[in-house]
């Protein structure tokens, strides 16, 4: 059957929150004109930080706090289940917080969460830039996947894509969709998004909506953008390259579920 059209939201986030917010609230109202009814915000969709002090600023507890109150009534205002991003939460076992993956009801109920697991600690091959995500944030343990409107979906973020022992564990849990936020890098983007993104759809069998962020941000640092939605048979289709807006496209879990049966590639796994 053909189910429920869903959305990834491309931005160009800066380090004003505010100013983020009412970014994602006209672009997640754009979706929802376009009969959206699950919506995926990039990673760090609130705010992308320009220092440590400021990124510890904004740091919510659970269940209160500005940008998960802002989540929980653009959801409700728009009538859309919404995959909202990360924002840092705190975590009762570690200082430091986690980058966690919000999902919301149509109602503006906070239905799931997700704490990024993998975090992105490199140095980029042949350039001066590096990057230690663990410095300011705890990794998740527990993949994590929800029932919504549009099929069961399982949750990952960004750096995640680069561990498909992570999309086995959410398919022998269910999962029919993938959602990857992400912000990231244009050479890792420029090598690795897209192959990355069909990869996983086509191993998991999954319809996969990948939200990113794009363009020169405030803070100094360039992410890649070209926010996708990729069929179970690793077919793009549909695609945001460049700037901020809106990929929506209705995912065919009829195909989807017959193709798993024509080509049973999930039931002849012999390891894991």
């Amino acid at each position: 059957m053909t189910v429920p059209a869903m959305a990834a939201i491309q931005m160009t986030s800066g380090h004003e929150v505010p100013a983020n917010l009412a970014e994602a609230r006209r672009l997640v109202g754009e979706a929802a004109e376009q009969g959206a009814a699950l919506v995926v915000l990039p990673e760090n969709f609130a705010f992308m930080a320009r220092s440590d002090a400021e990124r510890r600023e904004l740091v919510e507890v659970a269940g209160r706090g500005p940008i998960q109150d802002a989540l929980a009534s653009m959801a409700r205002e728009f009538g859309v289940w919404l995959v909202g991003g990360t924002l840092p939460l705190e975590r009762a076992d570690d200082p430091r917080p986690a980058n966690a993956c919000l999902v919301f009801d149509a109602g503006g109920r906070q239905v799931a969460r997700y704490d990024k697991i993998h975090l992105f600690d490199v140095d980029l091959p042949g350039r001066d830039e590096s990057y230690r995500e663990s410095a300011h944030a705890a990794p998740g343990r527990e993949p994590v996947v929800v029932d919504t409107p549009c099929g069961r979906l399982g949750l990952s973020v960004c750096y995640d894509l680069r561990f498909p022992e992570l999309y086995r564990r959410l398919v022998a849990a269910g999962a029919e969709l993938l959602s990857v936020p992400a912000a990231f890098t244009v050479p890792t983007g420029r090598a690795h998004w897209e192959v990355l993104l069909r990869a996983r759809a086509i191993e998991s069998q999954c319809w996969v909506v990948a939200a990113a962020q794009w363009g020169r941000h405030s803070n100094g640092r360039e992410t890649w953008g070209d926010s996708l939605q990729v069929d179970h048979w690793g077919r793009v289709v549909a695609r945001l390259q460049a700037g901020a807006g809106v990929v929506v496209a209705e995912p065919d879990l009829e195909a989807q579920s017959l193709d798993r049966k024509r080509f049973p590639v999930l039931q002849h796994r012999v390891l894991g």
